[in-house]
């Protein structure tokens, strides 16, 4: 693709130097407003140095998306690099699953990327249009590049589309392989399924493989569970194997619901499935649990709305916290980088009130790497109930 020059601001000029990968709309000169939508650029300083290469979006706080910093231009050889260090970087996670986000976006220099194996399948998606030739690269290079104890066989490479501002995504196809509706992977022994047709992100949430961890390792023999926002009930099943007997899931899709019953349940007694909105479901529920799980989606990826998400969760985590039975744990979960760290934690403790007390929060997983601040999306805390 041609690159064509912008003249970045000083302020731009700073972002690109200190190595943040977005560069805001407010940093952006005029001369910008002649550019489509998708566009590579050259980006020189007020010298006419280069400094990186970016691409445009038309729409949205990100203005530009920096690709490669530095006067060379992003060429086969320097995505290879990045690819290749990506997934080096998950040697370790492999021993323990082969459910694994190969590549993490800007976090991992691939910029608007993401890359995830469920085992024998690839998908990969972009989020953003500027993107759409690296991630098709990367379906094409990602097999070759191996190891192959990482990447796996990759027998199906998926090319996926994902919620864009500007027009319709284009349909999934595979560029290796065939178009599977459901894959597979395993996680320390347990497997699970993946909607790769119509599921949510690239099918599944591989990002809360530790929340997973956390609720199989916890004490709930005999247990109640209520599990809020289930999606595919993954969470359930962890619950369930921790030796829980009774699970209620609660989620507003029932295609994602019919794939938990069908696929993350052992013995079907102790589940019950709910199709609701969790917000109508918890003014009207009654029982107590001796664990509530509340995951909901991000609600937002506008900092002008945080307030009213903020509000959401004020509401959210009260109706919740009347669910937990004395003694008991509520995992409250915020997947926005949109709302700080510290301000979720403190909504949520000011929504459930004194009887709680937050006794732990959950690290990031390492194949969701955190290299700048809005990449700090996922925050997940235990609460403990006094009894």
């Amino acid at each position: 693709m041609i690159a064509r020059r912008y003249q970045l601001t000083k302020e731009a000029v700073g972002v690109v130097a200190r190595g943040h990968p977005w560069i805001f709309r407010d940093h952006l000169s005029s001369a910008a407003r002649v550019f489509a939508d998708a566009q590579w650029l050259r980006l020189v300083d007020g010298a006419n140095r280069v400094v990186g290469y970016g691409a445009y979006e038309a729409e949205g706080a990100i203005a530009i998306r920096v690709l490669r910093r530095g006067a060379a231009p992003p060429d086969a050889a320097w995505l290879r690099g990045a690819l290749a260090r990506a997934v080096a970087k998950r040697a370790e996670l492999a021993a323990a699953t082969d459910g694994i986000r190969l590549v993490h976006g800007e976090s991992d220099g691939v910029p608007a990327v993401v890359v995830d194996r469920f085992g024998d399948t690839l998908v990969v998606a972009s989020y953003a249009r500027g993107a759409d030739a690296i991630a098709r690269y990367a379906a094409h290079a990602l097999p070759r590049l191996g190891p192959a104890e990482i990447v796996g066989p990759a027998r199906d490479v998926i090319v996926r589309p994902v919620h864009r501002r500007r027009g319709d995504a284009e349909d999934a196809r595979a560029v290796r392989g065939e178009l599977r509706e459901l894959g597979r992977f395993v996680e320390d022994g347990e497997a699970y399924a993946v909607d790769l047709s119509a599921g949510h992100k690239t099918g599944a949430y591989l990002d809360l493989r530790g929340l997973r961890r956390a609720v199989r390792a916890a004490p709930l023999a005999g247990a109640r569970v209520l599990n809020l926002f289930a999606y595919t009930g993954t969470i359930g099943r962890a619950a369930e194997l921790a030796g829980a007997t009774t699970i209620v899931q609660v989620d507003a899709s029932a295609r994602a619901l019919a794939l938990a019953a069908a696929h993350h349940v052992g013995d079907e007694s102790r589940h019950r499935f709910v199709q609701a909105d969790v917000f109508e479901y918890l003014a009207s529920a009654d029982g107590a649990y001796e664990l509530v799980v509340v995951d909901p989606p991000a609600m937002t990826s506008r900092a002008a709305q945080v307030p009213q998400v903020l509000a959401a969760y004020r509401k959210l985590y009260a109706l919740a916290a009347a669910r937990v039975a004395p003694g008991g744990v509520l995992v409250a979960a915020c997947c926005t980088s949109r709302v700080e760290r510290a301000v979720f934690h403190r909504t949520v403790g000011a929504a459930l009130g004194p009887q709680f007390t937050r006794a732990r929060e959950l690290a990031v997983e390492p194949d969701h790497p955190v290299a700048f601040p809005q990449a700090d999306y996922l925050k997940i805390g235990w609460w403990l109930r006094s009894s």
